[in-house]
């Protein structure tokens, strides 16, 4: 019976060693399908974030094409240290407007000493001057003679045009600042000039009150449109076949529908509305001499927001006034606004839900008449072109002022995960 015991253990052990080869061969597979299943699982999660980032871009993109993205930006903006504030010297007089070109690799600025300089952003450098045209010399390098006020360029960065007091407009070809043409029709100063995006298409104001359409790159004049009662101040446009403009004296703000030659007429500041800017497809900003700023919606013929006395008031006790606004800008598709004055800062705002609301960001140190504002393409800096005048009259003229171009950077806040971390 002893002999027998163990035996049977052995072959117990024996079938236990079986069933372990077959389980361990269940277990490998339940291991490999649990693998499988987990891969699946990340697969699927990769599949449905990709699928929401494009969800995510394509309603970015939807929202872009019905002109209503509000990326939110302004939040992570935060001051410069005024010592990486460059200052680009080189015009003898007020800078009156300027334009970065779409690559954010140049700027040009223009000023009331009738010369256009092309500047470089990286160094900082001079890459062109478009010297000021002597008077009745015929024949002549071509340039303006005349106080320039306004410069836009094309979407593609092919063409520049400028306009000055002169009632002409100049079309350069923005990569060498050769001449090409020289538009004339208007019968004032030419006030407002601005490329609809993805065409070369140009829409131009002036004093003479009219809005001008014109094809750049067939050299062509296309049409005349009438409405406002006084000189008109600025002109912007952006994809769409319709331009805004500012009305000055008049008190409206304008949208012409081109197609359709129609306007729509806006009320609300009590001033002289002097700038204006898109900052999307159906909203706008705008700013007057009494000292506001307005955030419009192309459908409502009254301002959604309005900040008055912007930049504070001067003057003596009793008989303040609000510092004139003389300068908008608004980075494309986001919250992000920009004003300047001559109250020694240029002032950045943080639209608020539905632009139904104007928060103020912070100030950035700068001495003089801000008489143009620009962001950068990719919102990574801001310039304004700088005046010991304004680029409209001689009301007053600052003297601490340098008649320069200023590069702006706006870091950004690192995201408030990484600095929990």
């Amino acid at each position: 019976a002893h002999s027998l015991a163990p035996r049977r253990t052995e072959e117990e052990e024996e079938e236990e060693l079986e069933e372990t080869a077959q389980e361990k061969k269940l277990r490998l597979a339940k291991l490999y399908l649990e693998q499988l299943r987990q891969q699946e699982e990340e697969k699927a999660e990769a599949r449905a974030f990709e699928e929401d980032q494009v969800a995510g871009r394509l309603k970015e993109d939807v929202l872009e094409q019905r002109g209503r993205l509000q990326k939110s930006v302004a939040k992570e903006i935060q001051a410069p240290a005024p010592a990486d504030i460059r200052v680009l010297r080189g015009h003898q007089l007020s800078i009156t407007c300027l334009v970065i070109t779409p690559d954010d690799s140049a700027i040009f600025s223009a000023a009331k000493d009738c010369t256009i300089i092309k500047w470089s952003v990286e160094s900082g450098r001079k890459l062109h001057v478009i010297p000021r045209a002597k008077k009745g010399t015929e024949g002549q390098p071509p340039g303006h003679s005349s106080h320039i006020l306004c410069m836009a360029i094309s979407s593609d960065g092919k063409y520049l045009a400028s306009g000055d007091r002169s009632k002409l407009i100049l079309i350069w070809e923005a990569q060498s600042c050769r001449h090409l043409y020289t538009f004339t029709g208007h019968r004032d100063a030419v006030s407002g000039l601005a490329f609809r995006r993805g065409t070369h298409q140009l829409y131009s104001t002036s004093h003479d009150r009219s809005v001008k359409v014109w094809n750049v790159a067939e050299n062509s004049y296309v049409e005349t449109l009438f409405g406002h009662q006084d000189a008109v101040a600025a002109l912007d446009a952006l994809s769409r076949e319709c331009c805004v403009t500012a009305g000055g004296r008049d008190g409206t703000v304008r949208v012409w529908k081109i197609p359709e030659e129609s306007q729509l007429v806006f009320y609300g500041h009590q001033g002289s509305i002097d700038c204006i800017h898109l900052i999307n497809e159906e909203h706008m900003v705008s700013g007057a001499d009494d000292g506001s700023v307005a955030l419009w919606g192309l459908s409502k013929k009254r301002p959604l927001a309005l900040q008055r006395e912007a930049h504070g008031l001067r003057g003596e006790p009793g008989l303040e006034q609000p510092f004139w606004v003389s300068s908008v800008a608004a980075l494309l598709n986001t919250d992000l606004v920009a004003t300047g004055s001559h109250s020694s800062c240029v002032r950045l705002w943080q639209c608020g839900e539905g632009f139904r609301r104007l928060d103020h960001l912070c100030d950035i140190p700068l001495v003089g008449f801000i008489n143009s504002l620009k962001f950068s393409s990719a919102g990574d800096f801001l310039v304004a072109g700088v005046g010991q005048e304004h680029r409209l009259g001689r009301w007053w003229r600052i003297k601490e002022a340098r008649n320069s171009v200023c590069i702006i950077p706006l870091p950004r806040a690192p995201e408030p995960a990484a600095a929990g971390s």
